[in-house]
This record gives C-alpha cells, sequence and structure tokens, in this order.
C-alpha cells in the first residue's frame, strides 16, 4: 500500500472542490458585484474551525478575478499581524491595489495642505520622485500616521483616494475593490479590535466591499472579546452588515469527501461504508479534521510495522478509537490494573446500566453479565427480586467507573464502534500489544481539535529548584520522562515502589510534594489508603497528586477528602505539579 499526506490548504480552484462549494463561491461573487453600488459594506463568512470558510472565499476571490473585469481583489491574513500593526499591515495591502498615479496625485493633494505638519513637507516634496507603487504607499503611510492630528486626517484622504481610483476606469458605476481578511478569529484581541478599527473607521469608503473569514461566535461577548464593555460590543456589531453562516456538509457530500480523501491519500481500500460514515459522523463533517484523521491513518499504517501483523479491518477500527476517541483510547492502552479490558469492560458495563434501569423481565444473559460487572468492581451482587434497590446499584457501579463511560453509553457510534471492533477474532491479541506497547501509535493527532499547546514552564530551567518529591508507583518505569523533566528542572525526585519504602523515605527526608499511583497489584486504592494512613500520622502533610490511567467519581472524592489532585496525562500532571510548587514558595517565603 503506497500513501501519501494530504495538504491543509484550502481550495483555489474547482478542480479541488470536493464539497460543490464552488455554486456558493459564485452567487456570492455575483452578489458582491451586483452590490458595487452599495459600498462601503462588510461580508462575513461565519464558520467554525476547519469547516471551509478559507476555501469558500477564496473560491470566490478566484470568481471575482476570472469573471468580472470591474473587479478587483485584495488577501490579507490577519493572523500574519500582530496587534496595531494589524491596523498599519491591512491599510498598506489595501492601498497597494491603487493605480500609481492615483496615489501620486494623492500624495501631491498632502503635500499642499497647509494643515500637516512642517516636519512632512521635506518628505512630501519628493513624492513627484519616480517610487513604485510600494514606495508610494509607504509615502502616503507616513504622512498620515505619524500623529493624532494627521490620523485624523486619513480617513478623508483614503475616501477621496478610493472614490478617483474607482471612478477613474470606464466602469459603469464604478470599479470594485474586494478585500479578503481571513483568520480572525485566530488573532489576539488586540489585533481584531485593529483589524475591525482598519475596516469600520479608515476603509469605510465607496467602492470598497470587505469580505471577512471568522466565527462570530468566537468573536462575541462569551469568546475571544469577552472582555469588552457595551461600547466596544457595539462597535463590533456595526463593523458587520450580514453575515454568511457557511453550512455543515450534507451526509452524501462528507461522505463523498471522506472517500475521495481517502483515495488521494491510499486508503480507499482500507474504508468500507460504516467506517466511512463513521468518520463523517464522529469528525462533526468537519473537512479539515477529516484530513487529519486520513493523515494519521497513513502515517501508522505506514510507520508502525506492529500493525503489519494484523488485518485492515482491525488497524482502522483500532485507529479510530484512538483519534476520535483519545480518552477512552488511554484507558485501553494504559489501563492501571483496576480493570484488564477497558473495552470489556465497557460493554459490560452497557448492558448492566440496560438491566439496572428497567423494570421489565431480564434474560438470564443479560443478568450473568451484569452480576460479573457489579462483582467484577468490587461490589455486592445485586437481588434478581429486589428491583428497587437496583437504581441504587448502578449508581455505585458507575461511582468506580472511569467518569467517560456514562457519556460513551449514550454515543451510538461509539457503541457500534467498540462492539464491531470486539468481534473482530484478534482483537484480544491487538489490545495485548497496544498494553505491552508494541504497538504504541507513532503518531499523537488529535482529530477533534485543534493542536494542543504544549504546557509551559514559567520560570525557566530551574522551575522546581530546592523542591524535593517522593514518587510512589509500583511500575516506576512508565514515569521515566516525567521524573528526568523533574529533575532536569531542579527538583531532588525519591523513587519508592510500594507503600513500606515509601514509609522509610518519609522518616528519614523532608518531602515537599508526593506523587503516587492509586492501584498496586490487586490492590485498587493502595495509593489512597496509604495518603489516608500517612495523613492522619502526620508523616505527610503536604500536597498530594495522584497520576493514574483511570478517574472515576470515587476517586474524585477520595482526593477531595485527601486534599490531593488527581491527573491521568501529563498535561494535568504538571499542572498539579506546578500550582502545588507555587503554594509551596509560598508558605516558604
Amino acid at each position: 500500500m503506497e500513501f501519501s499526506l494530504l495538504n491543509d490548504e484550502p481550495v483555489t480552484g474547482p478542480e479541488a472542490d470536493l464539497l460543490g462549494t464552488g455554486r456558493a463561491a459564485r452567487e456570492l461573487a455575483k452578489l458582491l458585484h451586483d452590490s458595487r453600488r452599495q459600498t462601503p459594506f462588510t461580508l462575513a463568512v461565519d464558520a467554525g474551525w476547519g469547516m471551509g470558510k478559507s476555501s469558500l472565499m477564496r473560491l470566490v476571490d478566484a470568481e471575482l478575478r476570472q469573471g468580472y473585469q470591474d473587479v478587483e481583489t485584495v488577501w490579507y491574513n490577519a493572523w500574519t499581524s500582530t496587534g496595531a500593526d494589524a491596523l498599519e499591515g491591512l491599510i498598506k495591502s489595501v492601498l497597494m491595489r491603487f493605480d500609481r498615479r492615483v496615489l501620486q496625485r494623492a500624495l501631491n493633494r498632502l503635500s499642499e495642505r497647509r494643515t500637516l505638519i512642517t516636519a512632512l513637507r521635506a518628505t512630501l516634496t519628493v513624492a513627484l520622485a519616480p517610487f513604485g507603487v510600494a514606495g508610494l504607499v509607504d509615502r502616503f503611510w507616513q504622512a498620515l500616521s505619524v500623529d493624532a492630528t494627521a490620523r485624523n486626517a486619513m480617513r478623508g484622504a483614503l475616501h477621496a483616494l478610493a472614490t478617483e481610483w474607482a471612478e477613474a476606469a470606464p466602469h459603469e458605476p464604478r470599479r470594485l475593490l474586494v478585500v479578503f481578511v481571513d483568520d480572525l478569529d485566530r488573532c489576539s484581541e488586540e489585533t481584531v479590535l485593529a483589524v475591525c478599527e482598519a475596516v469600520k473607521v479608515y476603509l469605510d469608503v465607496p467602492g470598497l466591499a470587505f469580505v471577512i473569514g471568522c466565527d462570530r461566535s468566537a468573536l462575541g461577548s462569551s469568546g475571544l472579546l469577552r472582555d469588552l464593555g457595551p461600547a466596544g460590543s457595539a462597535f463590533m456589531e456595526k463593523v458587520f452588515q450580514t453575515s454568511f453562516r457557511l453550512p455543515v456538509p450534507g451526509g452524501d457530500g462528507i461522505e463523498g469527501y471522506v472517500r475521495s480523501c481517502a483515495e488521494r491519500s491510499g486508503l480507499r481500500e482500507l474504508l468500507d461504508d460504516d467506517l466511512v460514515k463513521l468518520i463523517a459522523d464522529r469528525s462533526a463533517r468537519n473537512p479539515r479534521r477529516i484530513k487529519r484523521l486520513i493523515n494519521g491513518f497513513g502515517l501508522e499504517c505506514s510507520l508502525n510495522p506492529v500493525w503489519a501483523q494484523f488485518k485492515p479491518e482491525s488497524v482502522i477500527r483500532t485507529l479510530l478509537l484512538q483519534h476520535l476517541y483519545p480518552d477512552f483510547y488511554r484507558l485501553l492502552v494504559i489501563g492501571d490494573g483496576t480493570y484488564e479490558h477497558a473495552a470489556r469492560e465497557f460493554l459490560e458495563y452497557r448492558v448492566a446500566r440496560r438491566v439496572l434501569s428497567q423494570w421489565a423481565h431480564v434474560d438470564p444473559e443479560a443478568w450473568q453479565v451484569t452480576v460479573e460487572s457489579v462483582t467484577g468492581h468490587g461490589l455486592a451482587e445485586p437481588h434478581p427480586e429486589d428491583r428497587e434497590g437496583w437504581e441504587a446499584v448502578l449508581a455505585r457501579l458507575e461511582e468506580d467507573l472511569p467518569t467517560e463511560f456514562p457519556v460513551l453509553a449514550r454515543d451510538q457510534n461509539f457503541v457500534h464502534l467498540v462492539d464491531e471492533w470486539m468481534r473482530l477474532p484478534e482483537t484480544d491479541e491487538l489490545v495485548k500489544q497496544l498494553q505491552e506497547g508494541g504497538a504504541v501509535p507513532v503518531t499523537a493527532i488529535r482529530a477533534d481539535e485543534e493542536p494542543q499547546v504544549q504546557v509551559q514552564t514559567a520560570q525557566g530551567d530551574e522551575e522546581y529548584d530546592g523542591i524535593r518529591v517522593l514518587w510512589v508507583d509500583d511500575v516506576p518505569a512508565g514515569n521515566t520522562s516525567y521524573v528526568h523533566r523533574l529533575e532536569q528542572q531542579g527538583a531532588d525526585v525519591l523513587l519508592a515502589e510500594d507503600a513500606y519504602t515509601a514509609e522509610r523515605i518519609l522518616g528519614t527526608h523532608a518531602i515537599d510534594l508526593l506523587i503516587s499511583d492509586i492501584a498496586r497489584g490487586h490492590d485498587r486504592d493502595a495509593g489512597l489508603t496509604a495518603l489516608a494512613r500517612w495523613r492522619e500520622r502526620g508523616d505527610f502533610e503536604g500536597p498530594a497528586v495522584f497520576f493514574t490511567g483511570r478517574i472515576t467519581p470515587a476517586r474524585e472524592q477520595r482526593c477531595r477528602e485527601l486534599g490531593a489532585g488527581i491527573a491521568v496525562g501529563p498535561t494535568g500532571l504538571f499542572r498539579h505539579i506546578d500550582g502545588a510548587v507555587a503554594d509551596i514558595r509560598r508558605a516558604r517565603s
């Protein structure tokens, strides 16, 4: 199988338009052209991350450039600017599209105005020199941006310049300049406000139309601009005259898109119709997420040799779990000795949930699965005739289950995926390989969100200098990289594989922070029990963090009672550590 990566660039032409966006692009282009008498105005292309805003705007841009001689276009990516630079960048991008002669005449008019400060006159005396458009634009900006007085004249100068440009060519009623602003919702608040200031205060002039790609909800009062006051919110509302909400692709269209992506990447043979539908639905019909999924699958199949020993259907379903349900996949791969197989545990729980939630007749097989699920978590076997007590049994069972399970049980896509996966004859061997580390994914791409920002330390390479940590875990090899990170940043880390060794260390060393596992061997609560004992005896009263493979409501409650944190991944772990270290330093000072 030959695999190739899919790029994440927006569509720029009809040949790459796999979702039928071209029709909407043609209609929008015609609407913009036909509305040129009504300029200035601003149209928002409104959609969430990865839903195709840039692609639609690129197609509209292409339609305008190819189909309308009286329209010019400008493309400005707001994400490439920072803060106040966005104001200058956007205005200069617009000025660059004006004719050189129009710019020169505008500079001549400025040089003749006596209201400009004297210092500008020397600059403008060379305006007639043979500068190119870029040089003229720079001088125009210098003339009108040096101080507040000059900036106040900018809008008038831009109005005259744009009007002359729009009416200088033989087009009826006038030429149109369409300015595309992309990725506004990915910018800082300062940049967003600078772009909006440029659009509404300085470039709100005849002949100009703006098409701004953004997620309007991200720019609302509950999003990026949540700190704006009423006046600022009102200003933002005035920026956009109208919005086009990009529709979510239909079922047949998005499934065809999945097949096309799989075909181009070389993975088409691995996806049957059920898997295609699952990818489309679980990606929220988001084109960017679909591409990330397909790329992740291809990288795994190409670079991880372990997958070669399993059938394609097993591989692709396993990788779907990895990418679409990463929290469950982590439970499946890591675990903590509480239950040998998270997928089997989940399916048994689902049966128990159905049985214990109903009063109707229960078949013997389902009852037996329910009993095994309940007793397998150390709970008393439910009585088949005590139906009034079943609800309490279910509530107690869910206290000892991963917090994700009740939500996943209501997700029919997940249930179907796990059920079909567990029926494959090689699933148990595949899970064994995963748990032993033989099939650890070579990729870490998540399909349900934008790339994660790595946890950054706030105080440099000596973040944990002078902090002594006791780390208790019966399998310490799994924590090597985290221990190394702590030591690199100045911490003194002592290791213990059981409570007995930990107690000896506590008796001979002053420990600032305790990090511990929870389950050890057949004891599901070993770490919690040990900390409770140490708290009671006064052996250790400092901050503690439990680093475990699964979080349950019962464990969360015990941690609250013990004044400890709980985490399942490095991000959560180091967030707790950083908070504890900050508390330790405050106490010392």
